[in-house]
């Protein structure tokens, strides 16, 4: 009655040797990083406000989880962030992922631009009437009149150790251009 191992293995068909063949075995650490990822990616989406959030396709369950996890603080957000995690891995993350990045691109063009402005506007306080050629090349609508009196204006100010109200009156003009011509 007792069957040597050679027996037995010579019973099991050679299918059933190559399914196990084909198994592919996760890590229990594996598991845990994609856990983890998956609910930084949901803390990244609580941190982000409606409008962005609006953005993004989430269904209903998913939208109501990340609110509540908003208005929650300390142990209990900590937990409704792994919440979040989980509802996660039953979905396809990835039009999510796609659409935050989106936003985050977004975001980054925009901190670009204003960094551009900074300059611009550094410049033509230092360097005055000399760069106003260039910034009516970047931004042909520009009023020259209106740009020399803003520049002048924040020399004064430099010079008298004033708050700079032309200083920023300066930054939202090419703020404003730059707007106009997106």
């Amino acid at each position: 009655m007792t069957k040597k191992i050679e027996d037995w293995l010579d019973d099991v068909p050679e299918e059933d040797n190559e399914e196990d063949e084909e198994i592919i075995w996760v890590s229990k650490s594996e598991i845990k990083r994609d856990a983890e990822a998956l609910k930084d990616l949901g803390a990244e989406m609580v941190d982000l406000g409606k409008n962005s959030l609006d953005k993004l396709p989430l269904d209903e369950d998913l939208r109501a989880a990340i609110d509540l996890a908003q208005k929650i603080k300390k142990e209990g957000r900590r937990r409704q962030l792994q919440l979040i995690g989980k509802m996660l891995r039953s979905r396809d993350i990835d039009p999510i992922q796609t659409a935050l990045d989106k936003l985050k691109n977004r975001h980054n063009q925009q901190v670009s631009l204003f960094h551009k402005l900074e300059v611009l506007r550094d410049r033509l306080v230092e360097e005055g009437d000399d760069v106003i050629p260039t910034v009516l090349d970047l931004y042909p609508e520009a009023d020259r009149q209106q740009l020399r009196a803003l520049v002048r204006n924040a020399q004064k100010e430099k010079a008298a150790n004033k708050p700079p109200k032309a200083y920023r009156q300066i930054f939202q003009y090419l703020r404003e251009l730059a707007e106009a011509r997106n």
